[in-house]
């Protein structure tokens, strides 16, 4: 099966054939570029769509993302995020592999073409050519011929006409002669001509066209070849992301089934309790006796003198009601919230405390290990003068130092008002837990200083009598307690870290570099029992203090 014996006479429908072959893949390479514009435009969409929903950084909406619901939300946009990067890397390599490298060759399949076309057509020419010259030949030939005819009539005629002369007889003669003779030469001529001829065209008929239309088979096939490679390569590109975007689902999936409704729950908890007790019942008021409330722990009456202090211990007192009314909200509207916080529930307030106080640490951190690095460098220039002068360093390291006490003083404030809010102060301690016990039936709210435990149900403050009674009444109850104990033995030794100004009730005051006798340590809550002689005991921040537990205490 070859072209060059089966389509010898097709030349101008193998031109078009192989035009059309050149247009189809053409065509092939715009539906591919195509393709990988699309990709790209469906890889930028779901790149914004998942941005649009990811959550804006230092708001609220970020905060929404600790539920498990939400997080697996963002790890299903993340892994959107991933698969719109194989739709990409589609695009990217149909572009490289299939779209550049077609029409690259289309471009030298053009030019292979037109190169054996017009070898084609050259030897088509060179036929035609001869053709003509063969015609030519023939038509001289006839032509003599037909003179040679005419010029013998012509002579005999003169030869048997009496009335010529002889010299016009051989002059005759001779043209007859002259005639015969060029039609012989004209036939040799032609004869060799069309030998010449018939020699060409067999030449072009079974060796120049055989062998130019198969390489036009060749390029042909060569063409149908690349286009089914290529055709292969598009599949193979799609196939080649099939198992990153499976992974990609499959972390779609592995994030859905983390989802944790009740870690969920228990995050709503944290995020909204607000520590107080719900309220308890109110009692009946019979208005057919007389007139004679008595004072009682249930009651909503509040007298003033020793009920008034004592109501504050009831666990049904009216600022139990306090969630369930709506507060003036007139200080928010009016300026920022308070410094301590305490504007907010106990609960809340405690973690924003707690949430303060550790970005207070963090930045002294990062002040000490600035501090400390200056302190390298600064040994260094001494080490090394010409590298730098160590005094431009001091107003440096200064002002590090500085911010670090600062900071300390900062931190200290918070952790103060985070003691009172978290009860570290003796009242939490096992001894006002067990003190707890007496009030059965009742609940002691938290005894601090803090704005939310002097405010009442309408947004307002009690007197401050009142919170002095209820404070000195606590503390009382609690000192019988505590005098009742015996002293703990001690455990270990500490060392101050920093000065600490211990002015709340059940704190001590210690110096920095000055050691004393641990004999309770931090129970998670940031504060450790500390003991300077029998009579001077108790809590110091855990954070300043170097704590030294004896290997005895350590194993038991």
């Amino acid at each position: 099966m070859s072209w060059g014996t089966e389509l010898w006479d097709q030349f101008e429908n193998l031109e078009k054939h192989t035009q059309w072959g050149i247009d189809i893949l053409e065509k092939y390479i715009k539906f591919v570029k195509e393709r990988t514009e699309i990709e790209l435009s469906y890889a930028k969409q779901l790149r914004n769509l998942s941005k649009k929903y990811q959550p804006k950084k230092n708001s609220k909406e970020e905060e929404e993302y600790k539920y498990t619901a939400c997080k697996a939300f963002l790890s299903t946009l993340n892994e959107m995020n991933d698969y719109a990067g194989q739709h990409e890397v589609i695009s990217e390599n149909m572009t490289s592999q299939i779209t550049v490298e077609l029409a690259r060759y289309v471009q030298e399949l053009k030019q292979e073409r037109k190169s054996h076309f017009h070898e084609g057509r050259k030897a088509q020419q060179h036929i035609e050519t001869c053709w003509k010259q063969l015609e030519s030949s023939k038509r001289r030939f006839e032509r003599d011929c037909k003179e040679a005819d005419r010029a013998q009539q012509y002579f005999e005629k003169m030869d048997a006409d009496i009335n010529v002369t002889k010299a016009d007889v051989e002059k005759a003669r001779q043209q007859a002669q002259i005639r015969h003779q060029m039609a012989e030469d004209s036939k040799a001529d032609y004869s060799s001509i069309l030998q010449k001829f018939n020699h060409e065209q067999r030449e072009y008929y079974y060796s120049h066209i055989p062998t130019i239309y198969q390489k036009i088979q060749e390029m042909e096939e060569r063409r149908i070849v690349r286009m089914g490679e290529s055709m292969k390569t598009y599949a193979e590109v799609d196939r080649q992301v099939v198992p990153i975007i499976g992974k990609c689902l499959d972390g779609i999936v592995k994030a859905a089934e983390s989802i944790d409704q009740k870690n969920d729950s228990q995050l709503v908890i944290e995020a909204y309790k607000s520590g107080f007790e719900p309220p308890g019942d109110i009692e009946f008021e019979d208005y057919t006796q007389p007139m004679k409330r008595t004072i009682s722990e249930n009651s909503l009456s509040n007298s003033r003198g020793e009920g008034k202090a004592e109501l504050k211990f009831g666990g049904k007192s009216k600022g139990k009601l306090w969630p369930f009314i709506k507060k003036n909200k007139l200080s928010l509207k009016l300026g920022a919230a308070p410094e301590d916080f305490s504007n907010l529930p106990p609960e809340q307030r405690r973690k924003k405390l707690q949430q303060k106080v550790d970005e207070l640490n963090k930045d002294i951190q990062k002040e000490m290990d600035q501090r400390d690095a200056i302190t390298k460098m600064k040994d260094v220039y001494l080490k090394n003068p010409q590298m730098g002068d160590p005094a431009s360093l001091d107003h440096k390291l200064t002002e590090v130092s500085q911010n670090i006490e600062k900071l300390r003083l900062e931190a200290q404030k918070f952790e103060a008002w985070l003691a009172e809010v978290e009860g570290r102060l003796p009242a939490r301690s096992e001894q006002a837990r067990r003190q707890s016990g007496m009030y059965d039936g009742q609940t002691a709210p938290p005894v601090n200083n803090c704005a939310q435990d002097r405010e009442s149900p309408d947004g307002s403050y009690t007197e401050e009598q009142s919170q002095e009674s209820e404070v000195k009444v606590l503390a009382t109850d609690f000192d019988d307690e505590f005098d009742d104990e015996e002293p703990l033995p001690a455990i270990g030794t500490c060392k101050a870290l920093y000065t600490f100004d211990g002015q709340n009730e059940g704190t001590i005051s210690v110096v920095e570099g000055e050691t004393l006798y641990v004999i309770e340590e931090d129970k998670g809550d940031g504060w450790t029992r500390i003991r300077r002689s029998e009579e001077e005991e108790g809590y110091v921040p855990t954070s300043y203090v170097e704590v030294y537990l004896d290997k005895n205490a350590k194993d038991s």
